[in-house]
């Protein structure tokens, strides 16, 4: 067995305390003789998200000698909020004891960089690796069972059950509901996203008039008490004609599942429209017959220029579902995660979470920028598809009404180009043509009006709105942490609220102006190595906030070390953001076709130059940073 690099595990702080252990406070000692996997991770983060639900099956199948604990560390002020914390724990159905670290002290400790962030301890309580980013599964299970088998025969193996104490159950018609969706009869359908199931109510908004879905988490078609979902969230009502080609009247975006679902509003019977129920990876195909390529978190849906598009909250990406073709394409975006407009391939978003079609434009809200963006024409044309090639998005453009990047955030009111939103999960079309924009981390509804191009806000003391409709000329919005519908009526004049500017938590890094080399530390999990057959199996994109920074090295290469040059008559302070890629396969010279595993990950890592800095910044991928 190959000799591993041994770092002393530092202590689990953090002054929110734990969560799911039953009230206990658990210490390193506490976990002595099991294997400990820290999952650095945020409850905005799809990533995150992505990695909760990677570690389900391996928390089961090593139950009696793996224990995941999860240390959260917030981006944006209301995750530092405990209260979110809790919710964010009971909604994504997390089943391992979490420390609640606002402060990033144990983040600081670790010296992580990036969300989400996988450190293994082994019974000893040392480091033995490191993961950034997702996919690390496979690596994970290979690592668990070398080290349950080493400590097995060393006798430092415990074997027993987890600290985790699970929370009691809570009553009620809705738990975190996501999206809701007025019907042709006035009713509401609503996501109920923990629950994994959909619910109608009547149009008090309250009296459950049916559930469909089973309320198990899977993947299943059928009849609606039978059905299941996981975690899903966007609805949208399909066009008459498309209803009847489908035989279904609304698209679920079943995020969990990687899915589009159809429902036949008659009986509530269920079918699958697109995807695989599999992830999409760097290197899948990203078009093709709907039922055979790959999706990844679709968090909205919405029709528009005579399809329906996605909010691929997973890669960044919008994508569209075309009912006639029977086929998925990516619309926009290039899977990068950032603000950056232009042709709609160019642009970045940032985990686009809320869609609202209205005329020619498609609003979005781009939830990990705290921005909403709109997609159009690049010709003004308008909303068809009649001009639409084979290939689809080209003639879009994608274009920024608020927000000004990933780092950024607040409640602040005025002109848009200086108002600030806090990770907005949903935009609503108004009559009037300006957009409410759901402002989830602030508790708000906000209004933006593209005429004079100002913000405002609508109303306040909402918990976490996710989504908003309109009926009539009130606004019914779901109000997600408070599991339930809130009609209000839209006022003439906005809210005044005092206004609040933040940036994320992260403190910066300290490096020296001038030459910096940059290191993407990976290793290949046992019994792997890096794929070459086809071409170099790794990748490195380097850019800045703001790109002045940079004063040579930025772009695009194939290794995964560069040195770069930071401007020191420049900004002195900013985020470099680097996008690693590499891709491993099975050490198998036998098998023509060996498994292979494409391992990513995204870093935002906020500098400061300073005399005698840091002159070398390393970034784990995967591995240990010698």
């Amino acid at each position: 067995m190959a000799t591993r690099a041994r770092v002393r595990a530092p202590e689990l702080v953090g002054r929110g305390g734990w969560i799911n252990t039953g009230g206990a406070e658990l210490s390193l000692a506490d976990l002595r003789g099991k294997i400990a996997i820290l999952d650095f991770w945020t409850f905005c983060c799809i990533n995150c998200l992505h990695v909760l639900d990677e570690l389900r099956e391996l928390e089961e199948k090593h139950r009696d000698t793996v224990v995941v604990v999860g240390v959260h560390s917030p981006k944006f002020v209301h995750e530092a909020d405990h209260r979110a914390v809790l919710d964010a724990v009971e909604r994504y159905e997390v089943h391992h004891p979490v420390l609640d670290d606002p402060e990033l002290a144990t983040w600081k400790q670790y010296a992580v960089r990036a969300w989400p962030t996988l450190v293994v301890i082994d019974p000893e309580g040392y480091v033995v690796a490191q993961h950034a980013g997702e996919g690390h599964a496979h690596a994970l299970e290979k690592l668990v069972a070398e080290l349950e088998a080493e400590h097995a025969a060393k006798g430092t193996l415990r074997r027993g059950d987890s600290p985790y104490v699970p929370p009691e159950p809570v009553a009620g018609d809705l738990r975190f509901p996501g999206k809701a969706l007025l019907l042709p009869d006035g009713h509401y359908l609503v996501s109920d996203s923990t629950r994994h199931a959909l619910v109608e109510l009547a149009e008090d908004g309250e009296t459950v008039v049916r559930r469909i879905g089973s309320g198990e988490r899977g993947l299943a078609d059928g009849p609606a008490e039978q059905a299941r979902f996981s975690e899903p969230q966007g609805l949208a009502l399909l066009p008459e004609e498309e209803a009847e080609r489908l035989g279904c009247d609304v698209v679920v975006a079943d995020t969990v599942n990687h899915a589009l679902r159809g429902v036949r509003l008659s009986d509530g019977s269920v079918t699958t429209l697109a995807g695989t129920g599999q992830q999409w990876w760097q290197g899948s195909p990203a078009s093709g017959p709907a039922r055979e390529v790959a999706l990844s978190s679709p968090w909205d849906v919405a029709w528009f220029a005579g399809r329906l598009w996605i909010a691929m909250a997973g890669v960044h990406q919008l994508w569209s579902y075309d009912p006639a073709r029977g086929t998925v394409a990516v619309e926009a975006g290039t899977t990068n995660e950032g603000l950056v407009d232009g042709p709609a391939e160019q642009a970045w978003f940032s985990q686009p979470s809320g869609l609202a079609a209205a005329g020619d434009r498609l609003w979005v809200a781009d939830s990990e920028s705290s921005a909403v963006r709109w997609v159009e024409r690049a010709d003004g044309a308008g909303g068809t598809d009649e001009e639409e090639d084979e290939e689809g998005s080209s003639g879009f453009v994608v274009r920024t009404a608020v927000g000004t990047g990933l780092f950024d955030f607040g409640h602040r009111d005025g002109a848009a180009g200086q108002a600030l939103l806090q990770h907005p999960l949903g935009v609503t079309a108004l009559p009037d043509g300006s957009v409410a924009v759901s402002d989830t981390y602030n508790h708000a509804l906000r209004r933006y009006d593209p005429v004079s191009q100002e913000v405002t806000t609508l109303a306040t003391d909402l918990r976490e709105p996710s989504d908003a409709v309109l009926v009539g000329g009130d606004v019914v919005v779901v109000e997600s942490a408070a599991h339930r519908l809130t009609r209000l009526r839209l006022p003439e004049e906005a809210v005044r609220v005092e206004s609040a500017a933040h940036r994320t938590r992260r403190p910066a890094t300290e490096v020296a102006p001038g030459a910096l080399r940059l290191d993407v530390v990976f290793s290949a999990p046992a019994g792997q190595k890096l794929d070459d057959r086809y071409g170099p199996s790794t990748r490195l994109l380097v850019s800045a906030t703001p790109p002045e920074l940079i004063a040579s090295g930025e772009g695009a290469g194939t290794d995964l070390s560069r040195e770069i040059v930071l401007a020191a008559d420049g900004p002195g302070e900013g985020v470099l953001h680097v996008s690693a890629m590499a891709a491993s396969c099975d050490d198998a010279p036998d098998v023509e076709y060996p498994a292979c595993h494409v391992h990513q990950q995204d870093w935002g890592v906020p500098v400061r130059l300073v005399p005698g800095g840091a002159t070398r910044l390393p970034l784990v991928l995967a591995g240990m940073d010698a």
